[in-house]
């Protein structure tokens, strides 16, 4: 991924961050039936390496888990928002026109090896965890018991688990970092008025960060 300076994130904790908090990440594959992508939501376990493991499950009937052999190298992304600028949002461009449209976003691309876990404990554990983290906010959080057994235990036999440890970490958070303090301002104000709070609250903090700086 091309990354200038102004735009590169290098904090694992903040990676780490973005992909909890964005957890459908697309699984990039080269297995023996060529190029494939498959979205798929993602549990990161941050501890004990130093990038941490992704877990994930696929259906048995996607052939990807046997396109691949463990050890392959995959490549997951994660996306955190998007949101297209219009120059007309930059002050700046008012007075002397030098502004282009351009597309703000943020993202996190991990590369890593991966283990396919044909393993009805491991399955069952990764579910039970995305249940609790993702069901959390719920009033009433279903949980895997709610289901009969007779119903569960036939869907769990039907998935099959992927683990990828990861082996490196980019992150891309492009965000007018290279802009006057002004022209964030004013994209971050005229995203927030179009409901598009995701790129907006970030750029805010950005705006902030430049007045502090001066």
């Amino acid at each position: 991924m091309y990354i200038p300076a102004d735009f590169e994130v290098t904090q694992i904790d903040e990676l780490h961050q973005l992909i909890q908090n964005y957890p459908l990440g697309i699984l990039f594959t080269h297995g023996i039936s060529g190029l494939d992508a498959n979205h798929l939501p993602f549990e990161l376990q941050a501890d004990n390496t130093e990038f941490g493991i992704l877990h994930a499950h696929v259906s048995r009937n996607n052939p990807v888990w046997q396109d691949l052999k463990n050890g392959d190298e995959v490549l997951v992304v994660f996306r955190a928002g998007d949101a297209y600028i219009s120059p007309q949002w930059y002050p700046s461009k008012q007075e002397h026109h030098q502004q282009v449209p351009t597309w703000n976003y943020r993202v996190v691309h991990a590369y890593g090896r991966v283990t396919i876990r044909d393993d009805e404990r491991y399955v069952r554990g990764v579910v039970a965890r995305l249940t609790r983290t993702h069901e959390a906010t719920q009033p009433e959080p279903w949980k895997m018991s709610d289901a009969p057994k007779d119903y569960l235990e036939p869907m769990l036999k039907a998935i099959v688990g992927i683990e990828i440890e990861i082996t490196q970490l980019q992150g891309k958070s492009k965000l007018g970092q290279n802009k006057e303090h002004r022209d964030v301002l004013g994209v971050a104000n005229a995203l927030t008025k179009m409901g598009q709070l995701e790129i907006a609250d970030a750029m805010h903090l950005i705006a902030a960060s430049k007045i502090n700086s001066i």
